[in-house]
Parts: C-alpha cells; sequence; structure tokens
C-alpha cells in the first residue's frame, strides 16, 4: 500500500468514529433536555396541585379569621402569578412568593385552635403537606436533571456538540430564597 491511501483510510477511520461520537453525544444531550422537560411537567403538576388546594383552605381559614385580609389577598396575588408564569424561571419566582404566603396563612391559623380543630382544615392541611413533600422530591429530580445536562454540556466533547447543534445550557434551577431557611415564629 502506498502512503498516501493510508493516511486517506486513517483520515477516513478518523471521521467515522469522530461522527459516531457526535451522534452518541448529541443523543445523550437530547436524551438530558428531555428528562429535564418530563421532570420539570411533574414539578408543574405538583405546583398546579398545590394551587388548586390553596382556595379550599383560604375559605376554611375565612371562617375562623376574617380579619385577616392581607394575608388572603397576598395568596390570590401569588396563586394568580403562579397560574400565569409561562416560563420555569417565572414559575419559580411565582411558587417563592405562594410560599411565603402559604407560610404566613399557616402561622396564623395557629392563632385560631377552632380552626385547628376542624376536620376540613386538617385534611386540607394533610393534603398540603403530601404535596409539599412531592413537591420538594420533584424539585430535586429536576435540579438533578438540569445539573447532569449543564455538566454535559460543558464538558468535551460536549461542549463542542452543544456548540454545534444548538444545545444551551439550563438555568432555571430551584433554589431556597434566603428568607425560607429561617422557621416562622409561631406563639400561642
Amino acid at each position: 500500500m502506498k502512503s498516501g491511501t493510508i493516511i486517506l483510510v486513517l483520515v477516513g477511520l478518523a471521521l467515522v468514529l469522530g461522527g459516531c461520537q457526535f451522534v452518541q453525544t448529541r443523543n445523550k444531550l437530547a436524551t438530558e433536555r428531555e428528562t429535564i422537560n418530563a421532570e420539570w411537567s411533574q414539578v408543574d403538576a405538583d405546583l398546579q396541585r398545590r394551587a388548586d388546594l390553596i382556595p379550599n383552605l383560604v375559605e376554611t381559614v375565612k371562617g375562623y379569621a376574617k380579619e385577616e385580609t392581607g394575608i388572603f389577598t397576598s395568596l390570590a396575588n401569588a396563586r394568580a402569578a403562579m397560574i400565569g408564569a409561562k416560563t420555569p424561571a417565572e414559575r419559580i419566582e411565582a411558587n417563592n412568593q405562594l410560599t411565603g404566603a402559604l407560610g404566613r396563612l399557616l402561622v396564623v391559623a395557629e392563632s385560631y385552635p377552632n380552626l385547628k380543630a376542624n376536620e376540613n382544615f386538617k385534611q386540607l392541611q394533610f393534603s398540603l403537606e403530601g404535596t409539599e413533600n412531592r413537591i420538594l422530591q420533584a424539585r430535586r429530580r429536576y435540579n438533578d436533571a438540569v445539573k447532569n445536562y449543564n455538566t454535559d454540556l460543558s464538558l468535551f466533547p460536549g461542549n463542542v456538540v452543544a456548540g454545534l447543534s444548538g444545545f444551551q445550557r439550563e438555568d432555571a434551577y430551584f433554589k431556597t430564597e434566603p428568607g425560607a431557611r429561617n422557621a416562622p415564629k409561631v406563639q400561642f
């Protein structure tokens, strides 16, 4: 064989192997992006369930705590923002507002012993607690999916494939708001 033929064979082999690696990496990034979308859908469904529980909770509390209109208004506004949010980042921000308003509502409920004894309130609180646990788990899975995707996007050959294929970094992580790290004070 001539050296020119050997070079052509080696170049051809390198192109085939490089093409296979490109396709494999691109498929992995596409799969991870779809995993992010699927995990976000689960977060979104759990957030919607919580938003659906809130009107019932508010109506139950209103019967006992009529003077707490500021909290009811902030809950209604936060819920409207949640429902109107279009992007994951907007939904995350609305969720933070809703979480804060809901926390204030539950603190107010502590001041009304008859409300705490109300069976409907207890059931709604139990449902809300279960939903909050599902949201926590869904948020973790979503953040893990985002982390895995962003990591693969940053590493070679993912960064090259991403640049050539139009994949972009996903920055909509769920994060704890600074005020959410402090437990609300409940006084009896």
